[in-house]
Formats: C-alpha cells, sequence, structure tokens
C-alpha cells in the first residue's frame, strides 16, 4: 500500500487566529485518507521551532510513494524561500516520492490520489 506523507504548518502554533478551523479541516481530511484506504502520516510544523529537522525526521521515518505540500506553505509569499526549502528536502530525502498539491486541508487525499492512480 502506497504511503503518503503531508507537510504543512501547525495551525496551533501560527499565533493571532483560531486554529480550530484549519484542526477539523486537517481531522476531515485525514477522514478522506481512512475512506480511499490510503496510509497517511502529517508532518505540521511552527516555524519557529527547526521546521526543517522535523520534515527531515518525517520523510526518514517510512517510504512515501507522495508527498502533499500545504497551501499555507506554497502560497503565503514571505513563505517562498522556505517552500523551496521544503522541495529540495523532499527531493533529497524521499527521491522517489511523487509531489502533490493541495487546495486546502480537507482535500489532500484528492491531491494525492492524482498521483498515487498513476503508479507513481
Amino acid at each position: 500500500m502506497a504511503r503518503v506523507l503531508v507537510v504543512g504548518l501547525d495551525p496551533a502554533k501560527i499565533q493571532g487566529w483560531d486554529p480550530e478551523p484549519v484542526q477539523a479541516a486537517i481531522a476531515r481530511g485525514q477522514a478522506r485518507f481512512d475512506d480511499q484506504g490510503i496510509e497517511a502520516d502529517y508532518c505540521l510544523v511552527a516555524l519557529d521551532e527547526n521546521p526543517e529537522g522535523a520534515i527531515v525526521e518525517a520523510l526518514t521515518r517510512k517510504d512515501y510513494a507522495c508527498v502533499v505540500i500545504g497551501g499555507g506553505i506554497r502560497t503565503h509569499e514571505p513563505l517562498l524561500e522556505f517552500f523551496e526549502k521544503v522541495v529540495n528536502l523532499v527531493r533529497q530525502h524521499a527521491p522517489g516520492a511523487a509531489f502533490a498539491f493541495n487546495s486546502s486541508p480537507e482535500d489532500c487525499a484528492d491531491a494525492a490520489m492524482r498521483w498515487l492512480r498513476q503508479g507513481v
């Protein structure tokens, strides 16, 4: 069975806003993986707590067929350099994994399935 890693920002560690709606959306997204019979791990990082180290640890823990990089990392322009680091960490530590990009925490399974169906 293919395994997926989802890399994103930890909503509980972002100052100044309520994390509960995002946490609920992440839970719904995890349930979608379960519904599809896909094993998925989450690596939710805080930018001020060595996020690169946490991502490397997650990437090397298991063999992943696909890595979903969340929109919070990809779409917030001040995080462009961090997004580049994440892409290069995936290339280095999970070179056989496909990249997938979600549009919300709820559609991570759909993003991964686009690549898993192709046998990547």
